[in-house]
């Protein structure tokens, strides 16, 4: 037979656990019984005494009196055990969340008492309260977010419209494509430019802004159309490549920027290039894809004190060149000789078929988009 002694104290102890417990109140004679448990949570004195149930209403909160009257005059009525939730402030003047259930006591003639169970809900109310404001600030920011990429996107947009299929020229076929980064935040200042130039020949570049958002579409802005301006001055890429550094370092500072420009002429087939920090076109020629040696060329915006040299490399027919910023290549995931493998294997299928095409199956055939940084490419096919 269990201790009495040890049955109470049990129970004293999973009352405190549950941070709940009983009371009873005599209809007839007014007497009350709590709980010690009852008296923790309306934080009263157990040398008062337990509160009246009539006096209970001064103890609760006004917007809540409705629901207290609704289970007194439903329990009284001696139906069945009825429950409601209400807030109540204690006599240490916080307010507290009761979950409060009362069964009638009957005996012949009607009931003669009401037996509760009284619980303190208000470390719940408070954990569900946090977890709605947390619910309803991440549907905000995933709203705001959304919202952000449109704008960012609406604005890559109109800066650097994407050109539908491709770009023929005598003899060349040239293919662009930009990959947005997954991540709203990683959208950045990734450029290119593909466009016949008046003496014949063909302006290719590309190019990477640092940073992202909209401070790094802005650049990448400027820079972009300070390149379209400096190409009518006819002069050779390395050299265009020098006046955007000179702008990068005196109207943009505390930005570099990465950028690859080059002339191609469509009837001698020779891709004049200059480079500026990014990864050197790759060349696939027999089936075989090899980046090219790269020219001198150091970041636009590091230093005012480096030449930028220029390179020649004579095409032909069947020739392709892809030209890509860092993007397409460094992932979190793998090292970035890993992904230049990659981007070579699926390269060698470019070569005899539609270009705008294999963009995308090359794409796919890497991995996909890149979750933390955006891309362009940019193709070209030498035909015969």
């Amino acid at each position: 037979m269990v201790d009495p002694e040890l049955l109470a104290a049990r129970l004293a102890h999973a009352q405190r656990l549950g941070n709940m417990g009983w009371a009873e109140w005599n209809l007839r004679t007014g007497a009350a019984l709590w709980s010690d448990q009852v008296y923790a949570i309306f934080g009263r004195d157990p040398g008062e005494g337990p509160l009246a149930l009539a006096d209970l209403a001064r103890h609760v909160e006004p917007a809540d009196l409705a629901a207290l009257d609704e289970l007194l005059w439903t329990v009284v009525r001696g139906v069945e055990p009825v429950q409601a939730e209400f807030r109540v402030r204690r006599d240490g003047g916080d307010v507290r969340n009761l979950r409060v259930v009362l069964e009638p006591l009957m005996a012949p003639g009607g009931p003669t008492g009401v037996h509760g169970v009284i619980q303190d809900i208000t470390g719940r109310r408070r954990a569900e309260r946090i977890m709605s404001e947390s619910r309803r600030q991440l549907l905000e920011a995933r709203v705001q977010a959304a919202e952000e990429r449109h704008v960012m996107l609406a604005l890559r947009e109109a800066i650097l419209p994407e050109p539908v299929g491709c770009l023929d020229l005598p003899r060349t076929r040239i293919a662009v494509r930009y990959v947005p980064a997954e991540k709203t935040a990683s959208l950045g200042g990734d450029w290119f430019e593909a466009a016949a130039l008046p003496d014949g020949r063909a302006l290719l570049a590309i190019g990477d802004v640092s940073g992202h958002g909209l401070p790094a579409i802005a650049h990448m802005a400027q820079l972009r159309h300070a390149l379209i301006g400096l190409t009518m001055t006819g002069a050779p890429p390395n050299r265009a490549l020098a006046w955007l550094n000179d702008l990068v370092l005196h109207r943009l500072a505390g930005t570099t920027a990465t950028s690859i420009i080059g002339h191609l002429d469509t009837a001698t087939r020779v891709f004049a290039w200059a480079q500026a920090g990014n990864l050197a076109p790759i060349l696939v020629r027999d089936g075989v894809a090899s980046p090219l040696p790269p020219p001198a060329g150091v970041l636009l915006g590091a230093t005012c004190d480096r030449p930028y040299q220029l390179a020649r490399t004579p095409l032909r027919a069947g020739d392709l060149l892809l030209m890509f910023t860092d993007g397409l290549v460094e992932r979190r995931t793998r090292d970035i000789d890993e992904g230049l493998d990659l981007v070579m294997t699926a390269a060698c299928k470019l070569p005899g078929c539609d270009l705008d095409e294999g963009l995308d199956r090359l794409l796919a055939d890497i991995g996909g988009p890149n979750p933390e940084d955006d891309a362009c490419l940019l193709a070209v096919g030498i035909l015969g």
